[in-house]
């Protein structure tokens, strides 16, 4: 076995394979960017080598420093996570000619698998069924729209070399084959090195399912069941789960056996997953083999109970598979929620800053629930503009899918992120939508059920109830604190009136109390809008997690001081909740609205960005519809256009130019 390892990658996946390496009594070394000096994963291995700019061509992507940094510090391995140099059959050649060993499959397979024209290619040419498509190189934009003429709209364009959802774009006619075409290479020429795209029919309501498989180098090939990755959005995968709520054991073994089957014609050695589109008939296609761990990967050790990465560095080792297909078993069911540092609100736009509190939920397992988080970030950390948007990946297991489901919702509420934007409540509300819960699930899924995007939900009359009793019990327990009262309050005493009003958002609760006590911890019967509701909590002030029972129904909420009351979070909700008097409510009523101010004739950038290109000139007029400007921010290109038609006044940015979020690009007449 390995004595040392490099891991030659960043963030929560790097954090994640020194926690097994440790494990296994193997040493770590880390590498790190300008951007990443204070990163999690340098203060976790046992070395750490700095590389380069923050920049990842000209740091993480760099395989000469890679491999001159295990020759300095003695490592007789290299993880290569994913991203970034984990697919590069160059890379891994190269490793082999200077000694050192990839914990990966061998350059053969990756050149084989990991490109997805050469792939398609193949598994063509080997029987497996694949999406029809286009597998040549492109020459330009023309050349593009003669092929997705000849193949149908809609289709989609895809980086060869991409994964991550980066240079992907859906084309529903020749303007935004053009336009996608462009896109889709700059983005694949930015992140991965290689601006090659493929073009090929885009399957309408897919489900997207891809199989785990596992091979040694000794001919051994396993599959370990399926992972669901349909909940995606811009084709990022958001929240995964295994197994899947569609499969039948009949197409799960068959999608089994057709992966294992395409594993062993390239000779394929290490953990891989090959995915596969899946129509509402349970016919499947072919779309590509991943030759590297997947991001997704914890839901299938939750399942099985296998250590993937331990399974990859003892395969590397030369040491054979430690199990067959026969004794491989999928207990229970696994959810993972991908929390990414973007704004669920502005159309999950990008958002950079310093986590000024993150205190995830405990992990471990409590009753029959296990709760796991994969991170590669703390308390205090910056999130940069540079890299991926991923603050962590939250896993639940439970025995049934169900019980998985509402662990997660339960996980989520408890979730705190501070300082930056987060999709947390994008997540909350998804794990109780009846979509979602019944398993009816697309690949269109987000765009479907939030078409305008996903906007701040409001409660209905019951969630209201629970709302209300939360505000009123930490409003209560504030109120004991400031009146010094060891452990009650007597309504007698004129401090506390039985009578209130919670105000959340612009709709009025009545609420009124019941027993007249204020308890340490709080456990009080009080009526919200007339119904009898009974309210325990252990919450202090201060703390952003409020837990407990209303009505007997377990919650766990956070809640944040704004002014003159709290910012209340909870499956997806968010709301202001005030407290007052009847009198004070009736008063409040009366109070004006402030409006927002007037930014029509403004383009505010939407996100902490670098301005790409400004596709207007002064004095233009542009029609709806035309691009404006192109602002790159964590890999990812976004096309600012016009939502009417307008003249361009002033033109405040220039390409090359990193913006603040909210500044101004250019102005309208």
């Amino acid at each position: 076995m390995f004595k040392k390892i490099l891991i030659a990658n960043r963030g929560e996946i790097a954090c994640r394979v020194i926690k097994t390496a440790r494990r296994m009594g193997i040493l770590t070394v880390a590498v790190y960017s300008d951007a990443d000096r204070d990163a999690l994963h340098v203060e976790m291995a046992d070395e750490a080598v700095h590389i380069g700019p923050a920049a990842a061509a000209e740091s993480y992507l760099v395989a000469e420093k890679i491999i001159a940094t295990c020759k300095a510090t003695g490592a007789e391995a290299v993880h290569p996570g994913y991203g970034f140099l984990s697919e590069r059959a160059s890379f891994c050649a190269e490793l082999e000619k200077q000694g050192i060993i990839f914990i990966g499959p061998k350059p053969k397979a990756i050149m084989a698998m990991g490109d997805k024209i050469e792939s398609k290619k193949f598994a063509s040419a080997a029987g497996v069924s694949t999406v029809p498509g286009h597998l040549g190189i492109i020459e330009d934009a023309a050349h593009a729209e003669t092929i997705a003429d000849e193949i149908g709209y809609p289709v989609m364009i895809k980086a060869s070399a991409g994964g991550g959802g980066k240079g992907m774009r859906i084309a529903w006619n020749e303007a935004e084959v053009r336009d996608g075409f462009e896109r889709a290479r700059s983005e694949a020429k930015s992140s991965f090195g290689d601006d090659r795209v493929f073009i090929e029919k885009f399957v309408v309501e897919p489900r997207h399912i891809e199989i785990q498989v596992l091979a040694d180098a000794h001919g051994n090939v396993v599959y370990l069941g399926e992972r669901e990755c349909s909940i995606q959005r811009r084709n990022q995968k958001v929240a995964e789960e295994a197994p899947s709520p569609f499969l039948d054991e009949k197409t799960r073994k068959a999608m089994g056996e057709q992966s294992v089957a395409l594993a062993k014609a390239v000779d394929y050695q290490s953990a891989g997953t090959v995915e596969f589109i899946v129509d509402r008939d349970r016919n499947f296609y072919f779309l590509e083999m991943n030759t590297r761990l997947q991001v997704e990967h914890p839901v299938t050790e939750l399942v099985t109970g296998i250590d993937l990465v331990e399974q990859m560095i003892r395969v590397a080792a030369g040491e054979p598979l430690p199990f067959t297909q026969e004794e491989i078993r999928l207990d229970g069911w696994a959810i993972e929620s991908r929390l990414y540092a973007e704004d669920p609100y502005r159309n999950f736009l990008p958002s950079i800053g310093r986590l000024t509190r993150y205190r995830p939920p405990a992990e471990g397992r409590t009753g029959n629930v296990v709760v796991r988080n994969d991170t590669g970030v703390f308390e205090g950390a910056e999130i940069s503009m540079y890299y991926d948007p991923m603050i962590a990946k939250l896993c639940t297991w439970a025995p049934t899918r169900s019980e998985a489901i509402d662990a997660m919702g339960q996980a989520l509420d408890g979730f705190v992120v501070d300082g930056i934007e987060h999709n947390v409540p994008f997540l909350s509300a998804l794990m109780k939508h009846p979509r979602w819960r019944e398993g009816r699930l697309s690949t269109g899924f987000i765009a479907e059920e939030y078409p305008d995007g996903f906007a701040p939900m409001k409660p209905d009359r019951a969630e209201e109830a629970v709302l209300a009793a939360i505000a009123l019990s930490a409003f209560l327990i504030e109120t004991n604190r400031r009146e010094r009262f060891a452990d009650r309050l007597r309504v007698a005493s004129g401090a506390l009136r039985e009578d209130w009003v919670i105000k959340l958002g612009e709709n009025y609760v009545a609420a009124k109390l019941l027993d007249g006590l204020v308890t340490i911890p709080f456990d009080m019967e009080m009526a919200i809008e007339g119904e009898p509701s009974g309210v325990v909590t252990d919450w202090r002030p201060g703390d952003p997690v409020w837990s407990g029972k209303v009505g007997g129904l377990d919650v766990t909420a956070q809640i944040r001081p704004v002014l003159n009351g709290l910012r209340i979070a909870w499956q997806g909700l968010s709301v202001v909740a005030k407290v007052f008097s009847p009198r004070h409510a009736e008063l409040d009523r009366l109070m004006p609205v402030k409006l927002p101010p007037d930014t029509s004739k403004l383009l505010l950038c939407p996100m902490p960005g670098l301005v790409v290109a400004i596709a207007v000139a002064e004095g233009q007029e542009v029609k709806a519809g035309e691009t404006l400007a192109v602002v790159e921010a964590m890999k990812m290109e976004n096309v600012l256009r016009a939502d009417r038609d307008l003249v361009v006044s002033k033109i405040n940015a220039a390409a090359g130019e990193s913006l603040a979020v909210d500044a101004v690009i250019m102005e309208f007449a």
